[in-house]
């Protein structure tokens, strides 16, 4: 170990003496109060990142993928798809358990009364049950249900699995989401987000496809072929949570990949991120704090308008395609590359954001995309113009979402502040999942465009405002800090600290 210029710079030891020896020093700073500036040599980190990223990132997109496939499937007997799609075959869902139109769409949106209800408790008993169990078992639930699914006669059956998938699915993302929380720093986590939400992009573009294919084995069996949808997608989702059994480790620290040269990178990261991630003790008056912060509250509203757009454009893009006169096969291919095109620009965006730990002035700048968007959408009959203006409004669709959450996860700490947070954000958005439904409900969708047209300004605001406040809180812990003003706040402690700074 070796002074260099005002920072400690440790030489990594993999055994030994030594290296106990650093750890007990390291600890025992920190424990004291001292301010621990240890220098991990760049290389060497990002090497560790990667294997990270190779570790745990196809994980947890895998995860979330097979969530969002199996939520969506339903998409697939919806009368809505029966009107606008090719494939007959699909019809027989509804007629298969004796559903009628109203029974059949009751049963795709009592999916979110469950699916707002539990985010935020699991969210917060992450910590608790432990990622790796509550993950773990939420997939196998989930991935029962929908193989049940298959097999199920009546509509009440529908109903209760919908419930049931909702209840399970509520605490996917955002567990997953804090997951990332502890492994990556805060400079680091936008990127990451955005793989997770790159998946949302990734299964508009292959569910279709994947269905359709799927749809073939119909009378395989004597089984209808959405009954096999349901079954092979729900066994695939099974697979999986073996997968986030043994490859998600509930301290990540002591991943079983890492060798111990890096598990001490991973010491040294974690005691440098010690306010960020605070105490393992669960505590109300945490719980109170994030339930009042405006932080909160200004990423809540861009949440919510942000998924207007996602699930509005998400969930009728191929409609949309096919009122501009595209055949049905055609409008869902021409999807396709909308969906790659701006999980392409998510993932590009979300590297800048880190970098340069932007958030406000990449919402705001991708956002301009999509009010052209929609603008060239509900004022043009060009349908060639149309298609231009759904790569536009692609652009927001899951980058705004994704940049807001990664937004609000760097900005809330402790931990159990943090989970509580993002969890009534994610509840608070995924409200407009109920709104979209009802918005968008005859082609060509003016009434929904303009909606989300709306959503976004709102959103706009919201953004620059929010901006603008964590700015002034930067400024104000600046002044605190130097003797300028007192210190007359009531939360002194996690991103209250006044060496906490705000990323705007």
């Amino acid at each position: 170990m070796s002074d260099n210029n005002e920072n400690q710079s440790f030489k990594l030891e993999p055994t030994g003496s030594t290296q106990k020896h650093a750890d007990k020093m390291m600890m025992d700073e920190a424990s004291n109060g001292e301010s621990l500036d240890v220098v991990l040599d760049p290389k060497m980190e990002r090497k560790l990142l990667l294997k990270l990223d190779m570790a745990f990132v196809p994980i947890i997109m895998l995860a979330y993928l097979s969530c969002f496939l199996d939520r969506s499937n339903i998409g697939t007997g919806s009368p809505s798809f029966l009107k606008f799609g090719s494939n007959v075959k699909v019809a027989g869902m509804p007629e298969d358990i004796n559903a009628s139109d109203g029974e059949f769409s009751t049963a795709v949106s009592i999916f979110y009364a469950t699916y707002v209800l539990f985010e935020s408790p699991w969210a917060v008993l992450m910590k608790k049950l432990t990622p790796r169990n509550i993950l773990t078992g939420l997939c196998i639930v989930w991935s029962l249900t929908t193989i049940f699914t298959g097999f199920i006669q009546g509509v009440g059956a529908l109903y209760a699995t919908r419930l049931i998938l909702g209840a399970c699915e509520a605490g996917l993302f955002p567990c997953l989401n804090l997951y990332l929380t502890m492994v990556y720093r805060r400079e680091e986590q936008a990127k990451r987000v955005s793989y997770l939400m790159s998946c949302a992009a990734i299964s508009g573009a292959v569910g279709g496809l994947l269905a359709y294919g799927l749809l073939q084995m119909d009378g395989i069996g004597g089984k209808a072929g959405w009954r096999w949808v349901y079954m092979i997608e729900g066994i695939f989702s099974f697979l999986i949570a073996i997968l986030i059994w043994f490859g998600l480790p509930n301290n990540p620290t002591e991943a079983y990949f890492l060798t111990e040269e890096e598990r001490w990178m991973m010491r040294v990261r974690n005691e440098q991120r010690r306010k960020y991630m605070g105490s393992e003790e669960f505590s109300w008056e945490e719980m109170r704090i994030a339930a009042t912060d405006p932080k909160l509250l200004f990423s809540a509203i861009v949440q919510f308008c942000q998924d207007i757009l996602l699930y509005g454009f998400s969930t009728f893009l191929p409609t949309i395609l096919e009122s501009m006169g595209y055949n049905s096969l055609m409008s869902n291919v021409l999807t396709v590359p909308v969906y790659i095109w701006s999980a392409m620009i998510f993932i590009a965006i979300a590297v800048c954001a880190d970098r340069f730990s932007k958030f406000a002035s990449y919402i705001f700048t991708v956002n301009i995309f999509g009010i052209i968007g929609y603008i060239l959408l509900i004022t043009v009959s060009n349908p060639a113009v149309k298609y231009f203006a759904t790569f536009l409004i692609g652009i927001p669709t899951y980058t705004a979402v994704g940049l807001n959450l990664a937004w609000l996860n760097i900005n809330v700490a402790p931990q159990y502040r943090r989970a509580l947070a993002v969890g009534l954000q994610q509840t608070i958005g995924n409200c407009a999942g109920i709104v979209a439904g009802q918005i968008y409900r005859k082609s060509p969708y003016v009434l929904g465009n303009s909606f989300s047209l709306g959503a976004i300004v709102v959103s706009q605001i919201a953004v620059v405002t929010h901006g603008l406040y964590l700015r002034r809180q930067n400024k104000l812990k600046e002044q605190i800090e130097s003797g300028e003003k007192e210190d007359t706040r009531r939360i002194h402690t996690g991103d209250g600290a006044v060496d906490f700074k705000y990323h705007y």
